[in-house]
């Protein structure tokens, strides 16, 4: 289906279109490019509008089928729009450093989540108060800095459906990380990105905070309607005691009705 008047509007009125000077793109971004314009280049909107929907579509019905998303954004630009939408659909972000291992070594990120968890707990309950000033001070800093990189990954106990990513070469261990894992990328990719390490690149200004929000408003949009969805509820098997127990009820039943009919020849 092709981008109407009215998408490419607002994505032109939000700024998307402006990409990287000349002299700093990927020849793989060519497709995307609508051609060079004061040096630089400027992206095509109706292939931006095209990516951005073939992207809500898939996240759509990967939340439908209850998966999560995780956003990542660590450029200041992106940093407040990733937390915003992140919030807002429930998902799992990441807008401070990327810490390696993220995905590929979740169990050791689940212990520093626990351990964040725990100093919040001791301070909640007053024990902090109660210990050396040296070492309630170092607590509250370790809080501080896990409190930063882990805030938006407290809850993300399993691989995520999909990652949301803006600015691939920066986010590149984050963007190396999924692909390992095969999580599927949708990323949001200037004119020096290479397209081909997303599964959906999306050609857009990722430098700028409001074409930033105009890109990833409607994926925003599509998880909230997947979820709304929701997965399917399959009917739940019955457990063999259960079956055992309607097995016996069906017996019992057909006992009586034998009994009925002897009764009445």
């Amino acid at each position: 289906m092709l981008a109407t008047e009215a998408e490419v509007k607002r994505l032109l009125e939000a700024g998307v279109h402006f990409g990287h000077r000349t002299d700093k793109w990927n020849p793989k971004m060519k497709e995307f490019i609508f051609g060079p314009r004061n040096g630089i280049y400027i992206i095509d909107l109706s292939k931006t509008a095209e990516q951005v929907r073939k992207a809500a579509d898939f996240l759509r019905e990967a939340c439908a089928k209850g998966g999560h998303i995780l956003f990542v954004g660590t450029k200041k630009p992106a940093q407040e729009v990733v937390k915003e939408l992140a919030e807002r659909t429930k998902s799992h972000y990441v807008t401070g450093r990327w810490l390696g291992g993220t995905l590929t070594n979740l169990a050791t990120i689940r212990r520093s989540v626990a351990k964040l968890k725990s100093i919040e707990t001791k301070e909640s309950s007053g024990a902090m108060d109660l210990l050396p000033k040296k070492e309630s001070a170092a607590l509250r800093r370790e809080k501080t800095k896990l409190g930063r990189n882990l805030a938006g990954i407290l809850d993300m106990d399993k691989i995520p459906a999909a990652m949301i990513v803006v600015d691939m070469p920066k986010e590149e261990i984050a963007v190396k990380e999924a692909r390992r894992l095969r999580i599927p990328v949708i990323a949001l990719a200037d004119t020096n990105a290479d397209p081909d390490d997303a599964d959906i690149a999306v050609p857009c200004n990722d430098d700028a905070i409001r074409s930033i929000r105009a890109v990833m408003e409607p994926m925003a949009d599509a998880i909230e309607e997947g979820r709304r969805r929701g997965p399917a509820h399959p009917v739940p098997e019955k457990s063999e005691k259960a079956e055992q127990g309607e097995k016996s009820e069906k017996k019992k039943k057909e006992r009586t009705s034998k009994g009925k009919e002897a009764a009445l020849t």
